[in-house]
């Protein structure tokens, strides 16, 4: 059982920079695919960034492409989303999932461990 536990969401103004960790115990950390998620009011959960297990391949959605860069740090069972020229937009609960050795990782159903979220609020 992987425990997820994701840390660092704030309000902050456009333009700015957040990053957000998310702290993994209970399984082989280099075997799972990590992945952010986020969760806008009256809106479905969406795919934000991946990072695969194997080799740190990364993948992000078109709206924060250029904008957020996802990494891991296998040694302290990390995976980081480091959040730059925030818009309004990006206004959500993020939350942090593991896959166990998923390729699919932008569907949200491959991953099986969730965090509780955090939230970060975007002012204009």
């Amino acid at each position: 059982q992987v425990q997820l536990v994701e840390e660092g969401g704030r309000l902050v103004q456009a333009g700015g920079s957040l990053t957000l960790s998310c702290v993994a115990s209970g399984g082989t950390f280099s075997s799972y695919t990590m992945g952010w998620f986020r969760q806008a009011p009256g809106k479905e959960r969406a795919f934000v960034a991946t990072i695969r297990w194997t080799g740190g391949n990364t993948y992000y959605a078109d709206s924060v492409k250029g904008r957020f860069t996802i990494f891991r740090d296998n040694a302290k069972n990390t995976v980081s989303l480091q959040m730059n020229i925030l818009k309004p937009e990006d206004t959500a609960v993020y939350y942090c999932a593991a896959g166990y050795k998923i390729y699919r990782a932008v569907d949200i159903g491959n991953y099986g461990y969730w965090g509780q979220g955090t939230q970060v609020t975007v002012s204009s």
